[in-house]
């Protein structure tokens, strides 16, 4: 009888590799946007890391928002929990490192710098508890309109309700500082005249533009110095080689990101290894 329990069950034992979603968290919508705005944020805070980025064409001035700290009605869960917030303006998304054991009353003092575009007037705030083993829980929630007084040049330190699991504006209230600077205009350039030489070129030979020149001079190239000059097709800033080893150092991490980091420092393999460093140790 022993026998046969165990010859039974060692047929029930799955020989050969796992399958590919082999302990793979199933995610619905709502939980796939969460985790796509958590690779933004990533993305985000490893460009502001080497630099404030780019001004956008539609930006309405620079937004600088201090997410202070969050006071809870409820710890949810058996242990104290780690939460740390998400902040939405327009379509930039940032993070807070995460508070441990912050329970109910999580302080952060992040300071975060981002252009605001035209038409934006709110910011959108999420509270998460971070979990080790199954997808982060969503805590509390709030849609924030800002003053018109930020925008008039006033700093604006206040608590504002927040929602969730308790109700409408019932599961706490966050403490922000939101100040505002306007862009200053940038100068439009004013076409230069230059005068137009007279050149003798060889009969039967063409005329060509040259762009590293004077504007509107013409310049005669022969055909043979025409030729050298056709750019060469840039490379890509960095090899399979060095993404390769980047992916070994930061196996968890998703491949685009260390992609846009790596082309952000222009290759630099160093810059990009420290700033992912500083993103996973937030």
């Amino acid at each position: 009888m022993a026998d046969t329990t165990t010859t039974s069950r060692r047929s029930q034992v799955m020989v050969g590799d796992l399958p590919q979603d082999f302990l793979k968290i199933s995610a619905n919508p709502e939980q796939q946007q969460i985790f796509a705005d958590a690779q933004t944020a990533q993305v985000l805070q490893a460009q502001q890391a080497g630099g404030f980025g780019i001004q956008p064409g539609n930006a309405r001035g620079r937004l600088s928002i201090t997410i202070a700290q969050a006071r809870l009605v409820k710890n949810y869960g058996l242990t104290k929990m780690d939460p740390y917030c998400r902040i939405r303006v327009g379509h930039s998304v940032f993070e807070t490192p995460t508070a441990h054991n912050g329970a109910k009353n999580p302080r952060w003092n992040k300071v975060v710098q981002c252009y605001i575009p035209h038409g934006v007037e709110a910011v959108y705030i999420e509270i998460f508890d971070e979990r080790a083993f199954s997808m982060d829980d969503r805590i509390a929630w709030a849609h924030i309109q800002v003053p018109e007084s930020v925008f008039s040049a006033d700093t604006l330190d206040d608590w504002f309700p927040l929602t969730g699991k308790q109700g409408d504006d019932k599961e706490g209230v966050i403490n922000l500082v939101l100040t505002f600077t306007e862009l200053q205009a940038q100068p439009v350039p004013q076409p230069m005249a230059y005068p137009q030489p007279v050149m003798m070129v060889p009969a039967g030979q063409p005329m060509y533009y040259q762009p590293t020149m004077v504007p509107g001079m013409p310049v005669y190239m022969p055909p043979q110095q025409q030729q050298r000059q056709v750019q060469q097709p840039r490379g890509p800033m960095y090899s399979a080689e060095d993404l390769q080893q980047i992916k070994d150092m930061f196996p968890s991490m998703d491949e685009e990101v260390l992609k846009t980091v790596l082309e952000s420092n222009r290759g630099n393999k160093d810059r990009t290894i420290n700033q992912l460093l500083a993103m996973t140790t937030e």
